[in-house]
């Protein structure tokens, strides 16, 4: 049997945070996010104020695997859930059917969650940390460019943010496309 590796001393501060209600920053595969724990409604009230965003927009949900978003694929046909194993882990954002598991403040109250299962080494450490899916939104205030450095978090949210995650960005020069799984709409394109 191996023993899996201990979380790193930032992986573990961020993780005591999100248990607490925190809002963290980490780095994605585009730009830096702004996370919580997506069924703690206060603390996805705080990253919805901290980015001056509306909650009828909806927010993204990251994981590790296919498996921590089980609940919010109950019902989906077996051809649908092979597209996403197919394209997960990866910098795909999919959007699924609401299935009514997600809390409302997450769908924003539409018919879709938009969730991704990320291949970014810090994100997916998170979340398996964690044990579950985060909230994974840009970090930026809303209608500015998202973060692309951690300065760029210090200048947008100075003390706003519980635990700043440090690492690199992935290689995506925009944030991951989102696509509607059951219509293939492009929702937004690479």
């Amino acid at each position: 049997m191996s023993i899996p590796p201990l979380p790193s001393l930032h992986i573990a501060k961020a993780i005591v945070a999100l248990r607490e209600g925190g809002v963290i920053a980490y780095p994605t595969e585009a730009v830096w996010g702004l996370g919580c724990d997506p069924f703690n409604q206060h603390a996805v009230n705080r990253v919805l104020a901290i980015k001056g965003r509306r909650r009828d927009m909806g927010l993204i949900m990251v994981a590790a695997s296919i498996e921590q978003f089980e609940p919010f694929l109950v019902g989906l046909p077996a051809k649908h859930r092979q597209v996403l194993q197919d394209s997960w882990p990866g910098p795909q954002t999919w959007l699924v059917p609401n299935n009514g598991n997600a809390p409302c403040w997450i769908s924003g109250g539409r018919d879709t969650l938009a969730l991704r299962v990320t291949d970014h080494p810090v994100a997916a450490a998170l979340s398996r940390a964690f044990g579950g899916p985060l909230v994974s939104t840009s970090a930026n205030p809303h209608g500015r460019p998202p973060a692309s450095s951690r300065l760029k978090i210090e200048l947008y949210f100075h003390k706003l943010i519980d635990v700043v995650v440090p690492g690199s960005l992935g290689g995506l020069q925009k944030p991951t496309p989102i696509k509607n799984l059951l219509t293939g709409e492009q929702v937004r394109s690479a």
